[in-house]
């Protein structure tokens, strides 16, 4: 209400002012005087007023008139007008269309209606850089490598979809197995974009398959840093690298490089086994038992394995079996129930001869776990103790077809191995070995063959008649009603046992 009266009033006001100075104007005297070809024009001062205002309009007129001129020159020229602007929206909107018709067959596994597609949305859009990635997928999924391939490259000439172009062809060389050549493009992505995760993962597994130990090491310390790693594993890890390269200055005979190695590996992974035995053993060459003792102690700590005990063996080589046992008793103390400590100190028990003593230490690990050391084990106890030879051959026949126990297994494809090794030499993958029992029973009959040599008697005395498979071997073991102690004679040899156990296992010399 108060703006529409202050409205009213301003128009007032105007009209007012307006009248005024209209009525001035025609009271005043003069005015303006046009002469045009001969001919005077004079105008009063209201006239001139009234002229002047005339002009402006005709001035802005002018203006726009000149300017409409000025945009049908432009658009018969062809310069960028609403027409073409109009048929530049309606391409744009076909290629996309045509686009997303293309990734929707894609998603859907038409791969050459995923090509097409991508041709058509280059037609209208003009834009490689969208179109030449879906056409390279479109071609692997339809089989067409080379098309993929030739469009990868094509990428790689645009510095935008550079890394794009070589992450695909690295792809495709591993695919074909070409692993040399995917490194090399592994390592080109890696530096154009070291903080993409898969570039990190694909070159730390070939590195690590081409023992590039310092080159795994480097990419290693790159996922950290870039956050795709945590602290933990990437300690893990980095000393299952600097052990590798410990092993690999060990073949080449340096000696003080591997000590230095294996040390360091074990200083940033204690519990892993490899790195402890061989800082174990350089501290050993090194004259330092303390220090080899206080690894060995630690690794036991986190997890007993033969290996530990064969390298706390080599600090006193030539110490009595007695004596064996007293300085054993500082690292099996450390996990008394832990079937390995039982079994160790079974071990250094029928090393000194007392059976008595090595079958209590064993204890019911027969009925719990009994796999072949633990039966090969209790058939050495039953020959110390004077049993007769159809028992010990009884235990081990059952030795023979019995699970191997822990070793070392792939975690990602249970692939069992010999020894440790830092890639897994079935489905290449890294760090995957952990020392366990396999998930299935292992029956195979290489570790029977690897005991048969345990049972001598009638093998060197009438080889003819010797069993040399393990069935006839179970068989002469059931038809002990008809075998003698004078036929037949079991030995466990020196020879035979196994090279990590720190005890060997010895025919008692009143048992022959």
């Amino acid at each position: 209400m108060l703006w529409s009266l202050i409205k009213i009033l301003l128009f007032v006001a105007i009209v007012a002012g307006l009248t005024l100075g209209a009525g001035y104007l025609l009271e005043s005297q003069g005015g303006v005087q046009i002469t045009v070809a001969g001919t005077e024009f004079t105008l009063g001062p209201l006239q001139s007023v009234i002229a002047a205002v005339m002009v402006v309009v005709l001035v802005w007129l002018f203006l726009k008139l000149l300017s409409l001129l000025v945009a049908v020159l432009r658009f018969l020229n062809g310069d960028e007008t609403a027409i073409s602007r109009y048929f530049d929206r309606n391409r744009e909107r076909k290629g996309f269309q045509a686009l997303s018709e293309g990734l929707m067959a894609l998603a859907s596994g038409e791969g050459r209606l995923a090509m097409a597609k991508a041709a058509k949305a280059e037609k209208y859009l003009e834009k490689p850089e969208l179109t030449q990635l879906l056409t390279a997928q479109a071609a692997e999924m339809s089989g067409d490598t080379k098309k993929a391939a030739e469009t990868y490259k094509q990428l790689i000439s645009n510095e935008q979809t550079r890394f794009v172009g070589v992450r695909g062809i690295m792809k495709q060389k591993l695919a074909e197995g070409d692993t040399d050549t995917a490194l090399k493009l592994a390592e080109r992505a890696f530096a154009l974009k070291p903080r993409h995760e898969e570039t990190q993962d694909v070159l730390l597994k070939l590195q690590a398959q081409n023992e590039d130990w310092s080159g795994a090491r480097a990419t290693l310390s790159a996922k950290l840093k870039h956050g795709s790693l945590p602290r933990d594993v990437h300690k893990r890890r980095d000393a299952v690298l600097a052990l590798s390269e410990a092993r690999d200055v060990l073949d080449d005979e340096k000696p003080i490089a591997a000590r230095e190695a294996a040390i360091e590996a074990n200083r940033l992974s204690p519990d892993l086994i490899p790195a402890a035995v061989m800082a174990a053993k350089s501290h050993i060459k090194q004259g330092k038992p303390k220090y080899a003792v206080r690894i060995l102690k630690k690794a036991w700590e986190a997890q007993p394995h033969p290996d530990l005990a064969a390298a706390f063996a080599e600090i006193e080589p030539n110490e009595t079996p007695q004596a064996r046992i007293k300085r054993f008793a500082t690292l099996t103390r450390l996990k008394p129930d832990h079937p390995e400590s039982r079994l160790l100190l079974s071990e250094l028990h029928i090393a000194a001869e007392d059976f008595p003593e090595a079958r209590r230490t064993l204890g019911n690990l027969v009925e719990t776990q009994p796999d072949a050391r633990v039966l090969t084990i209790m058939a050495a106890i039953e020959r110390g103790e004077g049993a007769s030879d159809a028992v010990v051959k009884g235990w081990l026949a059952r030795a023979l077809t019995a699970p191997r126990g822990s070793q070392w297994v792939c975690d990602n494809c249970h692939h069992i191995h010999s020894d440790w090794a830092p890639v897994c030499e079935n489905c290449q993958s890294f760090d995957t070995l952990s020392w366990r029992t396999p998930p299935a029973v292992d029956t195979s009959t290489a570790p029977g063959m690897q005991m048969l040599p345990l049972i001598v008697g009638s093998i060197e005395d009438n080889p003819e008649d010797s069993p040399p498979e393990v069935e006839i071997v179970e068989e002469d073991a059931e038809s002990t009603e008809d075998t003698t102690p004078g036929d037949t004679e079991t030995v466990l040899s020196e020879d035979t046992a196994a090279p990590d156990d720190p005890a060997k296992v010895r025919e008692p010399e009143d048992a022959k």
